[in-house]
C-alpha cells in the first residue's frame, strides 16, 4: 500500500515507491521531498528537493546533515508548506533525520521524538549507528540551548 505517514501537521516519512507517487504528493501537498540515499529517485512532480547521499550503514555520517534537514523542513513549515522525509525502505535513514527535525524544533527528547516518530510509522527502526549519532546530537542541542539561555 501506498502512503505517506504523518509525523506533524506539516511533515512525513515514507518509503521510496510512497514518495515518488505523483498522486500521493499532490494529495497531501508536498512542497519539499528529503531523499536520504545515494540511489532512490525523486517524485517528478515539480517541488523541492534536498538529497542526502547516505546508505543506510551504521558507519556513515548523518549526524552532519542534521541542521540542514530539521531547518530545510521548518522552513517549510513556516511558508505554509510540507515536507516528506524518505529513503529506500523507510525505516532508518528517513526516520533518523525526522527524529532530529523533531529534537530540534520541537525540542522534543530523543525518547520521545522517536515514539513520535514510531507512531506515525510502526516499521522505523534507526540503525545502531544513527541511534548514537541521535544521541550526541541530544547532547549538542542541550549544550546548544543552555549558552542561548
Amino acid at each position: 500500500m501506498l502512503q505517506l505517514c504523518k509525523v506533524t501537521r506539516s511533515l512525513f516519512i515514507s518509503n521510496a515507491r510512497s514518495a515518488c507517487s505523483d498522486e500521493l504528493i499532490q494529495q497531501e501537498a508536498v512542497t519539499l521531498c528529503i531523499n536520504v540515499s545515494k540511489q532512490q529517485p525523486f517524485p517528478s512532480a515539480g517541488i523541492k528537493k534536498l538529497q542526502i547521499p547516505v546508505y543506510d550503514d551504521p558507519v556513515e555520517d548523518l549526524y552532519s546533515h542534521f541542521d540542514r534537514c530539521a531547518d530545510a523542513i521548518q522552513k517549510e513549515e513556516n511558508r505554509g508548506g510540507r515536507s516528506v522525509v524518505y529513503c529506500k525502505n523507510g525505516r532508518s535513514r528517513s526516520a533518523t533525520v525526522c527524529i532530529a527535525y523533531l529534537m530540534k524544533h520541537r525540542k522534543l527528547t530523543l525518547t520521545d521524538a522517536l515514539q513520535k516518530v514510531k507512531t506515525a510509522r510502526h516499521v522505523i527502526d534507526p540503525n545502531p549507528g544513527f541511534m548514537s549519532q541521535l544521541q550526541r546530537y541530544e547532547q549538542e542541542l542541550k549544550k546548544r540551548r543552555r549558552e542561548t539561555d
